[in-house]
């Protein structure tokens, strides 16, 4: 049996404004960092401790790891990071409100761009003060790996990879692995562990700062028959409802 614990940072300055965030490198709010210790708590009260760690290279996943190891006094173990475990590429929707794009684009055409498994938002332009691709440390990447938008087809065609050449060498050697990282970066993983369809995926919603414990059996597949909710190290009433307001972004509601 091998132990896999995914976990999406804690809230950002971005989810709190309600902004498409993507590749753009915000940090955690108060109430981030807040989650991101919580998540400790949950950790250790499971009894799991991680021996290797795995982030996107975007602050707000880096720090709540560190937060969460510090949490736990794992602060010394492995650590490993690839973009390959960023959020999904939000285009020109970069920086723009997602309430106020559904008002002006509606909430049908929002809801595919947000959505969506196979149709990306318009593309990242020159012109948006918060392109990222620019960004220093994508700078050795070929240029051709850099999306200027994505949809989470494409996420999962980038995780994918790194998943099989980075991750499960970590769980076949043994080692329980964190895997920190982003709301559509994480879904890309579940998507794959749990052969979750292409129709159905689009409904699924990870909260911020709750761990995701998988067991895997040596298929690197769940072991056991669970919902995604009863994976969680809370309980899942609560779960639903945090990501119940992740739904509820674009709306304002």
């Amino acid at each position: 049996m091998y132990d896999l614990v995914l976990l999406r940072h804690g809230e950002s300055e971005w989810n709190k404004l309600n902004l498409f965030t993507g590749w753009y490198d915000c940090d955690l709010t108060d109430a981030g960092r807040n989650e991101a210790a919580a998540a400790a708590d949950m950790l250790d009260g499971a009894g799991i401790l991680p021996d290797v760690l795995h982030t996107s290279l975007q602050k707000r996943a880096i720090r709540t790891a560190n937060i969460a190891l510090s949490g736990i006094e794992r602060l010394w173990i492995p650590v490993r990071r690839s973009w390959r475990l960023n959020e999904r590429h939000y285009g020109d929707l970069t920086g723009a409100n997602k309430a106020e794009m559904t008002a002006k684009y509606g909430e049908e055409k929002v809801h595919i761009w947000r959505r969506s498994y196979d149709v990306p938002p318009p593309a990242i332009t020159a012109g948006n003060e918060f392109n990222p691709n620019v960004d220093v440390r994508y700078a050795d990447l070929a240029p051709e790996l850099v999306p200027s938008s994505e949809c989470l087809k494409d996420v999962v065609e980038r995780m994918l990879p790194y998943w099989f050449d980075s991750i499960v060498p970590d769980l076949g050697a043994g080692r329980k692995v964190l895997v920190v990282a982003h709301g559509n970066s994480l879904r890309a993983l579940v998507k794959h562990l749990d052969g979750i369809s292409d129709e159905d995926i689009p409904s699924l919603n990870i909260p911020t700062g709750v761990p995701l414990h998988y067991e895997l059996d040596s298929s690197f597949r769940p072991a056991q028959d669970k919902s995604i909710d009863d994976r969680y190290l809370m309980d899942a009433e609560a779960v639903r409802a945090k990501a119940e307001a992740v739904a509820k972004q674009a709306t304002g509601v």
